[in-house]
């Protein structure tokens, strides 16, 4: 059984690349659209800070449900639901509308997310989780850069037919997951009654269970996590404001900049990474790459000029795509196999958790200082770098 699951593997990550690029559409035209309908300069986080929002509530929902309907027919459910979503979000012109698709689109956006982690992690046997990890954080980097690309390039001709495109090409995705997965559920189906759906839709309920794994280094490696995450959103929702903002760049310019960065994050994780997974020390080096991150922030604040600008934020996202993987595996080597559908749904929780705070803060404080959020982001990696120490120091002395 195991290995028919591993054969579908190469067509799964072929899917999960369309779908992470066609997800990544409509980013570059977000903020062409926002300035086109006159909204406020904070929607840019707002909107997405709605989205995240749901998001957080429901991924742990969404990774214990996977236990009882498979991966497969959760990426279906979420996979239309997503792609609805945007169309709602084509639909939109006031702001509320803007929250209320953003919130629509983000219940079934984590169940997506959390079904790729839970699926690789059912198919892979120990040796295979870390390398199976790698490749997910890769192919996930790498298509959101190209999505990115093509999402700018349909912009140039209409703004709005990048969301078109990216509600087709998602619901296209949904079905094709589900002809080619395997089914990897885990526990009988006839359990899941109305009592127990009922109580699994219950966000309190479900973190709440993570209790019984959870142990003081995953306490200080997600809290990590979540800062890193933070951070990073603030710095990823502010860039493509500023520059359109600042610099006066399209959607195009937009799209050929992260087309080149996913390039970036291809050599990187197929080369740094993928050592330091080898190296079996981790954590270690988790906490260069870290502070590598958080030393290229300062030249992102620091830095007026365009290129040297966009060199600065190079180095940031190739080290912060790095860090992706790295974390994963440390998560899935400490977790038990009983509770990882419900620790990746947990993980994907706190991504989502440091997403809200990070897209909401950066576009409230946009309106006070363009760069603030850039500095809002060095603090929060300044702090997850710390974190990460002291989970490396944790680590030696067991």
């Amino acid at each position: 059984m195991s290995q028919v699951r591993k054969s579908h593997l190469p067509a799964f990550f072929t899917v999960m690349f369309i779908f992470n690029m066609a997800a990544n559409f409509a980013h570059p035209v977000t903020p062409s659209i926002i300035q086109s309908l006159g909204l406020s300069d904070y929607m840019f986080g707002l909107a997405l800070a709605s989205q995240m929002f749901v998001n957080f509530l429901l991924s742990p929902f969404w990774g214990r449900l996977n236990d009882y309907i498979s991966s497969r027919r959760t990426l279906l459910i979420c996979g239309l639901g997503y792609a609805l979503g945007q169309v709602f979000f084509a639909l939109s012109r006031t702001e509320l509308q803007f929250v209320l698709a953003r919130m629509f689109a983000g219940a079934f956006v984590g169940g997506a997310y959390v079904s790729f982690l839970t699926y690789v992690v059912n198919v892979s046997d120990d040796r295979g989780r870390g390398r199976g990890m790698a490749i997910t954080a890769t192919v996930q980097s790498v298509s959101s850069s190209f999505g990115y690309f093509i999402g700018g390039m349909l912009g140039e001709a209409d703004v709005f037919l990048s969301v078109w495109v990216q509600a087709a090409t998602l619901a296209a995705s949904a079905f094709a997951f589900f002809l080619i997965m395997a089914d990897d559920t885990r526990e009988d189906p006839a359990l899941l009654n109305a009592r127990t759906l009922a109580k699994q839709c219950n966000p309190f309920s479900a973190f709440l269970a993570c209790r019984r794994f959870m142990t003081r280094m995953l306490f200080v490696l997600f809290l990590m996590y979540g800062l890193s995450n933070l951070g990073y959103i603030a710095f990823d929702q502010c860039f493509n404001y500023y520059i359109r903002d600042q610099f006066g760049l399209s959607s195009g310019y937009n799209g050929v900049i992260k087309a080149g960065l996913g390039v970036i994050s291809l050599v990187a994780n197929s080369t740094i990474c993928l050592w330091i997974l080898k190296r079996n020390d981790t954590s270690r080096y988790m906490v260069g790459v870290m502070l590598v991150c958080t030393a290229s922030m300062v030249g992102v604040i620091l830095l007026e000029s365009l290129v040297p600008f966009i060199i600065a934020n190079v180095l940031f996202l190739a080290f912060y795509f790095i860090s992706t993987p790295l974390f994963q595996s440390m998560v899935a080597e400490l977790g038990r196999g009983g509770d990882s559908n419900l620790l990746m749904g947990l993980s994907n929780a706190v991504k989502s958790l440091g997403n809200i705070f990070g897209a909401l803060f950066s576009g409230f404080i946009y309106e006070i200082s363009a760069r603030l959020p850039f500095v809002f982001g060095f603090i929060a990696f300044a702090a997850a770098s710390a974190l990460m120490a002291a989970y490396w120091r944790m680590e030696r002395s067991c």
